[in-house]
Parts: structure tokens; C-alpha cells; sequence
């Protein structure tokens, strides 16, 4: 996992940058998620990986399915994939894309993990609460622990704000430890 990341990096990095000089960081995110599909389809890893094919028919074959056959600057980084034999990482260039656009927009990832499910207008006044708090817009992945015994756990980067009756029970333990 580590290499396919350190592979797809400078490609990624590569596509934001010229995606936010034309002011079209949304119709790439579209056009990376399109791609990062097809590139994930059972059939279109039989195709990659097959000696039969050079590299220039995957290309085309891949930027016909995009539905964005006259699209040049597509085409160009598809068959600039396609001849480092890189397409097996365009799920890698995609999210580490959308990493980029996040960061450039001021929009962070922040991972709520609930002891139980969250309805939307929970999650909604979470959010603006959280983000008063963080001084930046963030991008919520929830995920459910019942192990959490009940309230969340939040997590923006390396900032992690423990709300649960189980960090709040291990802080009491420690506490009671030393």
C-alpha cells in the first residue's frame, strides 16, 4: 500500500496542480473518480494487465469510457499513465487528489466515531460545533463503536478529542493508577 502512495503521489500532485491553474479542480475530481471506476472494474484488470494490448489501445480504451474522447489533457495523462504502467494506481491518485483539493479549499477530514448512529441534524449541529472549535471547514466520516459505551470521539488529523464514556473511563483508570 505504502509504494502504490509513494507511486501515485507525484501523479496526483500533478493533475491538482493543473487542475487548479485552469480553475477546474471539480471536473477533475469528477474525471478522477470516473477513471479510478473504471481502473477498479473486474474486466478492465484483465485488459491492463494483458501483454495482448499496447499501451496506446488501454489508453484509449480508457479515455472512451470516460466519456471525454476529445478531452486532451485527459488523454494525455491517461496515455502518460498507461506507458509507466501506472493505471493499477489511479484509486491511489484519486484519493491523494482529493486530499489536495480538501487541503487547498481549507476543508479538513474529521472522523466522528459514535457509540451509537447519528441522525442528520445531530451530525449537522456536531459539525458546526466542531468546526467553531477547529477554525476550519471539515468533511465528517462517521463510523459507529459501540465499545464507546455512549458519546464520540473525534478525530481532525493528529488532534483526536476523546468524548466518550470509555476515554473517560481509561482517564479515570490512569488516573486512579498513579
Amino acid at each position: 500500500m505504502a509504494e502504490s502512495v509513494t507511486i501515485a503521489r507525484p501523479y496526483a500532485q500533478a493533475v491538482f496542480r493543473l487542475a487548479r491553474e485552469s480553475k477546474a479542480l471539480a471536473a477533475w475530481s469528477d474525471r478522477l473518480q470516473r477513471l479510478a471506476a473504471i481502473a477498479q472494474d473486474a474486466e478492465m484488470t484483465k485488459v491492463v494487465g494483458n501483454p495482448k494490448f499496447s499501451a496506446g489501445q488501454v489508453a484509449d480504451l480508457f479515455v472512451s469510457l470516460s466519456g471525454e474522447a476529445g478531452n486532451q489533457e485527459l488523454s494525455s495523462f491517461i496515455g502518460i499513465l498507461a506507458e509507466n504502467e501506472r493505471l493499477d494506481v489511479l484509486t491511489q491518485i484519486q484519493e491523494i487528489y482529493e486530499q489536495l483539493k480538501s487541503a487547498d479549499e481549507g476543508v479538513k477530514d474529521a472522523v466522528v466515531t459514535s457509540a451509537f448512529p447519528l441522525d442528520a441534524a445531530q451530525l449537522k449541529n456536531l459539525m458546526s460545533q466542531l468546526e467553531t472549535h477547529f477554525g476550519s471547514k471539515l468533511q465528517p466520516h462517521v463510523e459507529v463503536d459501540a465499545a464507546l459505551i455512549g458519546g464520540i470521539k473525534v478525530a481532525v488529523g493528529d488532534q483526536v478529542l476523546d468524548a466518550s464514556v470509555r476515554g473517560k473511563l481509561e482517564a479515570m483508570a490512569t488516573a486512579l493508577k498513579n
